[in-house]
């Protein structure tokens, strides 16, 4: 059923083309942000409560963001191969690892100064060089010059940012003093002005360098709306407010967790779509898998159960027969004079003989555990698991009455005027017992539990005496038809 489904490649956000759909959802947020950015700007100067916890709250989201999103563009770098993803991701990383300091180091929340040594510039210095730094990576993920299909290191991708936080926490702490001021009293310096300044241009120019970035992958397409949030976060923050707890600088910060969330989210759809084509994908290869088992144990001529599939039914009722004890019965069947049919109608009337023989045998071998099965040439089989003697004996009389009813013309037959079969029945139900019998009789060399190919040989030689004694009948193997097992069969021939 689930052949008919059609399931995609699995695509990474990275290689997947950005589609009209997701074009457009993009450019909704980039003109929602914009118009609310515009409604914010007036008022960024207007000053609001100080809510210190604010920051630990709103940065810890931002770390765990970040830091999951650096994860998921690792995977897929090392999947690809690529360089880009490596830099975007190492930008990811790069951007938690200053949060995390930066919240380190604020002013009044684990510390009145800020842990790590913090002096009274350092937050500040700290959120220039953590703006500054992610669109520096986004220009090298997206420069003309780096092929996409470069092999990266993640570990040396990682040991480099990991040293770059430190060199710039250290720049920022120990050697604060060497930098100058951005805030005094709370309010930012012309330095400030002019620095950040720069900051906002380096984020201006990826988003330039992105929107160059021809033709948009999905990834690409994201990465727009996050720098454009980043603009609308320097600004509001660090250019057009007074300072810290104004309504700039806590809306400005909200775009920037905003800004965060971009990307992961849609690393997290798509994940989720990769993960819904995974199970298609194993679902389409298992009902492949069941189909070709289907198909490599089904006779092409008669739909019936080919020998292979036999073989391993009797094998696996047989197992069952010995831990349990229950009886279990076999029919052969062949077709009277089949050859002779062949000869005088053809081997085209022939098949369409022995496919309407096996119809008659699968419409008769319905219950669980029951397998009807070609067992070669004209010949058929009938596995019965729990089944007497007697009752297999009644089933195969239905069979030779069921056949005749199909009243197949066969002139050359001996037995009828029609197309009949004779059948052999045997029942194995006490093995110990017959294990000795065959023993004494020579069959086996020692008492040990015989083998499957024993039931089929009992009913064999039912099928042989049912064939000398005129056909077209059921021969059931009594005790006699067990110790003759192994017995040679008179040369007469019963074909």
């Amino acid at each position: 059923m689930t052949d008919t489904v059609a399931v995609e490649d699995p695509v990474f956000l990275s290689t997947q083309p950005a589609g009209d759909g997701e074009r457009r959802v993009a450019c909704a947020v980039i003109v929602a942000s914009t118009c609310l950015f515009l409604l914010l700007a007036p008022f960024a100067k207007l000053p609001l409560g100080p809510m210190p916890a604010f920051i630990p709250i709103y940065q810890s989201a931002l770390v765990l963001n970040d830091l999951i999103t650096a994860v998921f563009l690792l995977g897929q770098s090392r999947i690809l191969h690529s360089k880009a993803l490596c830099l975007l991701a190492g930008g990811y990383l790069f951007t938690a690892l200053m949060a995390a300091v930066h919240t380190l180091s604020f002013p009044g929340i684990f510390a009145p100064d800020g842990l790590l040594y913090a002096g009274s510039q350092t937050t500040a210095w700290l959120y220039i060089f953590w703006h500054a730094g992610f669109p520096l990576f986004v220009v090298a993920y997206a420069g003309p010059r780096l092929k996409r299909d470069q092999k990266a290191s993640p570990a040396i991708m990682a040991a480099a940012v990991v040293a770059a936080t430190v060199a710039f926490t250290l720049l920022t702490t120990w050697g604060h003093r060497l930098l100058p001021p951005l805030l005094l009293q709370n309010h930012y310096t012309p330095a400030m002005i002019a620095v950040i300044a720069v900051v906002w241009l380096l984020n201006l120019l990826a988003v330039l360098v992105l929107s160059r970035h021809r033709p948009y992958s999905a990834l690409d397409t994201w990465l727009l709306v996050v720098m454009s949030a980043w603009l609308f976060d320097i600004a509001l923050s660090a250019m057009l407010n007074a300072g810290r707890y104004d309504l700039g600088w806590y809306a400005g910060r909200i775009y920037g967790l905003m800004a965060a969330s971009f990307v992961l989210m849609a690393m997290l759809h798509q994940n989720g779509k990769l993960y819904y084509q995974l199970h298609m994908l194993r679902e389409v290869d298992r009902d492949r898998a069941v189909e070709f088992y289907r198909l490599s144990a089904t006779d092409q001529l008669t739909g019936l159960a080919n020998r292979r599939a036999f073989d391993d039914a009797i094998g696996q009722e047989w197992r069952r027969m010995m831990r349990h004890g229950m009886a279990l019965s076999l029919l052969l069947i062949d077709v009277d004079f089949f050859k002779r049919f062949n000869d005088t109608y053809g081997h085209v009337a022939g098949d369409q003989c022995l496919r309407a023989v096996g119809q008659v045998l699968a419409g008769k071998a319905r219950r669980a555990g029951e397998l009807a099965a070609r067992y070669g040439g004209e010949e058929f089989a009938i596995l019965l698991p729990h089944v007497t003697l007697a009752d297999a004996h009644k089933l195969g009389e239905m069979v030779c009455a069921a056949v005749r009813e199909q009243n197949i013309i066969h002139e050359k037959s001996e037995a009828a005027s029609c197309i009949t079969v004779s059948v052999g029945a045997a029942t194995i139900n006490g093995l110990p017992e017959l294990a000795a019998q065959l023993s004494r009789a020579g069959t086996l060399s020692s008492p040990a539990v015989p083998e499957a190919t024993v039931l089929i040989e009992m009913a064999d030689q039912a099928l042989y005496q049912a064939k000398i004694a005129g056909r077209d009948r059921v021969v059931a193997a009594g005790a006699q038809e067990v110790q003759d097992i192994s017995a040679p069969r008179s040369m007469t021939s019963v074909t």
